[in-house]
């Protein structure tokens, strides 16, 4: 089997494809994914315009996607119009595994200008084609996918149309989501409605069979593999109502009531089925879903019809949907999520957008009646953050339209920054790290802005504390980042982090012929992160942009769970510190800037270009147990 070196271009203004070889440096360096998107990225010119034709928008694979264990997905990479920064969001499902079989030898699409109307990318045998798509316009994720039952749709739906900031890319009818950062927005910005691939996916060769049945296995033993067999990550509300890190209406506790209620437990009561019963990770699990006016209480699951069955999503969704709104009914928060997912919104920035509205009308911040909306926003209420929402995906109303450009520029206009925290105007996911302090340089640090999926130290720190030094702590969440970093360069789940490490890797391409040091596959993360890090630079983020959330520094309402609660508002002196630390051990300069050192390290001193601000070893924090 010959290894994919090549790359599809679009240019949607001139209406022009083409394929090109992909540079021997750049595979060599970064292999796909993650890494290779964010090296097409960086090509452009800094302080483009998200919105405007000149950003780039990335589909990219690796050489293995479609044979690992685990789901397979593809990376969504753009300059974020939610943050400004760089973007990777991660899909998965059929589009991703029928993606990589109709790409033939490329590993992925860059597409960049913008169609005069909505047009569709079909993918088919290795070539795309640009075709009109006007009769598409307006249709939600379901919608759309539904109009090509033969191939498999990633998709905008109207929020991505209306150029919400937080806008999904969504798949297979909306079960599946690049979610974070806005890469709906810009591929809805690009009158790009949907890229469709045509062909089946790729079959395991025969040289990779012994290696998948190994590590399906060992994925399946892992503890990550045995968690999401077990819940799909619906466990996560649990875990974080015990361990005091379960985000509650709008940030003000740290542990719900309901949370029971929206658990693991009662998606197996509600569920008629999982999605891939006979995978070794199942994959979420299908209720029903009513008939579009609310909750759905009152419907037998044994007696609901599947057709209208509905995904509940991964744990995102009850903790900001449901506990972060203060809504303990399960049919109810998966009634919002699908409300998001048909609308092609983030969930997450959905919720916390919301859960801000509530918190700044409560404060006088806003009177919604001064903004389009002709009811009171209050916690619990499910049907008024369903309207908000659809608000927002419309930009409908004035306070629709504010908060379709996220929390942090609702703040910025209305006040209130210290409500719903941020980083780099992304809004926090999942995890309050009032309870696990390193789990906010996590979230500080992310090159994406506010994503707990870059580092969750927060799973060892809030069950059991390790006792972690300033220094440990920073060297946890760097390494773990870094880790994360190389799997999305192959483009594998992230949950296979802990089975499948470089050694693993050199395996498997090995036996597609492309040999590699497993010593160079372990600088292939830390390589993307500071490629990551210089173009953040470049577009003017710096150490300020890693800063402690305002809304972090207050306390909570004392509601810290069951289990270990740590500390509650977090001490910003205690987090510069932290942060000197992460910088000493990344080998990054005091305003968080790559140094030539480590640039020549890692084999990119000559990546740079005049306007990528380069740090200076002797700007290095000097730290007890840092290092470069």
């Amino acid at each position: 089997m010959t290894v994919p070196d090549r790359m599809l271009r679009v240019d949607l203004s001139a209406e022009r494809v083409r394929s090109e070889p992909v540079p021997e440096a750049w595979l060599a360096r970064y292999v796909g994914g993650k890494g290779l998107g964010a090296r097409y990225l960086y090509e452009m010119k800094s302080g483009v315009d998200p919105a405007s034709p000149a950003n780039r928008l990335a589909f990219v694979v690796g050489p293995l996607t479609g044979f690992l264990p685990g789901e397979p997905r593809y990376a969504a990479v753009t300059k974020s119009p939610l943050t400004g920064a760089f973007l990777d969001s991660y899909g998965g499902g059929s589009f991703a595994a029928r993606l990589a079989g109709s790409l033939g030898d490329h590993l992925g699409v860059v597409i960049e200008g913008a169609a005069d109307g909505p047009v569709t990318l079909s993918l088919a045998g290795g070539e795309a084609t640009i075709e009109s798509a006007g009769d598409l316009r307006g249709l939600d994720a379901a919608e759309t996918d539904a109009r090509f039952p033969d191939d498999a749709v990633a998709c905008v739906g109207p929020a991505g149309e209306a150029g919400v900031r937080y806008a999904t890319i969504a798949s297979d009818g909306g079960d599946h989501h690049a979610g974070r950062g806005g890469a709906g927005a810009v591929m809805g910005a690009k009158g790009l409605k949907a890229v469709v691939a045509r062909d089946p996916a790729p079959t395991v060769p025969a040289a990779l069979r012994d290696l998948r049945e190994r590590d399906e296995a060992a994925f399946a033993d892992s503890d990550a593999g045995r968690w999401l067999a077990a819940g799909d990550t619906l466990e996560t509300v649990a875990f974080g109502d015990e361990t005091g890190v379960l985000p509650t209406r709008g940030w003000q506790s740290r542990s719900f009531d309901g949370a029971d209620e929206l658990g693991v437990e009662r998606a197996g009561e509600r569920a008629t089925g999982r999605e891939r019963p006979d995978d070794p990770v199942p994959g979420g699990f299908r209720v029903p879903a009513g008939d579009g006016d609310g909750a759905t209480d009152d419907i037998d699951p044994d007696d609901a019809p599947t057709t209208t069955d509905a995904t509940v999503p991964r744990g995102g969704t009850p903790i900001a949907l449901g506990a972060g709104l203060g809504i303990d009914d399960f049919d109810a928060v998966a009634a919002l999520g699908g409300v998001c997912d048909r609308l092609g919104i983030d969930v997450i920035s959905a919720g916390n957008a919301v859960a801000w509205a509530v918190r700044a009308s409560d404060a006088g911040l806003i009177d919604p009646a001064d903004h389009g909306v002709d009811r009171g926003l209050s916690f619990g209420d499910e049907a008024a953050a369903r309207a908000l929402i659809e608000e927002i995906a419309a930009r409908s109303t004035p306070l629709g339209d504010a908060l379709a450009d996220g929390v942090a520029a609702a703040a910025e206009r209305f006040g209130g920054a210290d409500l719903v925290p941020t980083v780099k105007g992304m809004e926090l996911a999942s995890y309050d790290p009032r309870g696990a302090a390193t789990m906010a340089l996590a979230f500080a640090t992310g090159d994406r802005g506010g994503c707990h999926r870059r580092a969750r130290p927060v799973e060892t720190e809030a069950v059991a504390d390790p006792g972690w030094s300033p220094a440990e702590r920073a060297a946890v969440v760097a390494d773990e980042q870094d880790r994360r970093a190389a799997l999305w360069c192959l483009v594998g789940d992230d949950f296979l982090a802990e089975s499948f490490g470089p050694e693993a890797a050199a395996e498997w391409l090995a036996a597609l012929g492309d040999e590699r040091d497993p010593r160079d596959l372990r600088l292939l993360g830390e390589r993307a992160w500071t490629l990551t890090r210089l173009f953040n630079c470049r577009e003017g983020f710096d150490r300020g942009d890693d800063g402690l959330p305002e809304a972090l520094t207050r306390d909570t309402d004392g509601g810290g769970g069951g289990g270990r609660k740590g500390d509650d508002a977090l001490d910003p002196d205690a987090f510069e510190e932290l942060l000197d630390r992460y910088y000493a051990y990344r080998g990054w300069d005091r305003e968080g800037r790559p140094t030539a050192r480590l640039l020549d390290r890692l084999g990119l001193a000559d990546l740079p270009d005049g306007a990528t601000p380069v740090g200076s070893a002797e700007e290095v924090p000097s730290v007890d147990g840092g290092g470069g």
